[in-house]
């Protein structure tokens, strides 16, 4: 089992690495530069250059970014004044996480409710239901439906509010919206992988000899379906908590998107750089730490360390 964390921590290590190298030179080949802008004299924009270090030579920008990466410093804004990408993600993060925490959880117990009850309803009306439910949630992006949650409950039925992030209420759509793709896949997948359990040999033996449904169902079927959804729980759930930034802009959330979606507009290449790779960190920690899960829970790859 060590030897098996020790792989997954170095293949973590190395994709890291190679993603903060391809965006730091993709950021830099965007045409035009962050100072760029008719109130700026010439004087001025090379002084915001030589200040920066984005008047020396790309490779030494390189190492240099990857030694403040190193010691945990993600750069400066170049739009917001005085103002670090790590301020700005210290503040924005925990808005997004709260978020994308909610939707996961809705998400995860819905769509494993679901899954498990459409296989043991395989060919019923609630079976048809569930794979319906499945196809609207992957097929409708998440700012469609957001916008309809918005138009229907918000302003129709006025239910809930349409905007901002203030009480439980004001939760609730942004989390229907953004839990839909990811209920959609969970449901989708656990319920063909229970398909898939339930004719197996050792679920006929246990029913053989004689134990309960409910028992089958809980400590034999559902026990060794659930193993798919753990290998997709972890970018799933990285993805969720980091990527909420359409459904932030929709329900003005004050969350990385809106911060993520103006540095891309306004070329403020520490905002992106910073922003993509702590979500790419963020996506590689999860995984491997699903990988760790997934080496507890199946025992083939402990047997196979052995």
């Amino acid at each position: 089992m060590k030897r098996y964390i020790l792989q997954r921590l170095i293949i973590s290590l190395l994709t890291i690495w190679v993603l903060v190298t391809v965006v730091f030179f993709l950021v830099r080949l965007m045409p035009g530069d962050p100072f760029i802008s008719e109130k700026m004299t010439p004087e001025i924009r090379k002084n915001m250059m030589e200040y920066h270090g984005f008047d020396k030579p790309l490779h030494v920008q390189y190492f240099q970014y990857l030694n403040n990466l190193l010691h945990g410093d993600l750069g400066l804004s170049l739009k917001y004044s005085n103002r670090s990408v790590n301020t700005i993600l210290a503040q924005s993060f925990p808005i997004s996480a709260d978020l994308g925490i909610r939707a996961v959880v809705l998400a995860t117990v819905l769509g494993l409710f679901l899954g498990v009850m459409a296989a043991l309803n395989n060919g019923r009306f609630f079976d048809y239901f569930c794979v319906i439910i499945a196809i609207i949630g992957v097929s409708v992006p998440d700012f469609v439906a957001g916008s309809v949650l918005q138009y229907v409950f918000g302003l129709k039925l006025h239910m809930f509010p349409i905007a901002r992030w203030e009480s439980f209420r004001h939760t609730v759509l942004p989390v229907v919206a953004l839990s839909l793709n990811t209920l959609a896949v969970i449901t989708r997948t656990m319920r063909s992988s229970m398909l898939e359990i339930i004719n197996e040999d050792y679920i006929l033996t246990a029913k053989a000899k004689g134990l309960s449904d409910c028992e089958i169902v809980t400590r034999h079927e559902i026990r060794n379906a659930i193993l798919p959804i753990v290998t997709i729980l972890g970018p799933i759930t990285a993805g969720i908590l980091t990527g909420t930034f359409v459904i932030e802009q929709i329900y003005a959330i004050p969350g990385m998107g809106r911060f993520y979606v103006s540095g891309i507009n306004d070329r403020d290449y520490s905002m992106i750089l910073g922003m993509t790779v702590f979500y790419g960190v963020f996506l590689v920690a999860a995984n491997f730490v699903v990988d760790i899960i997934y080496g507890f829970v199946d025992p083939r790859i402990r047997i196979s360390e052995k």
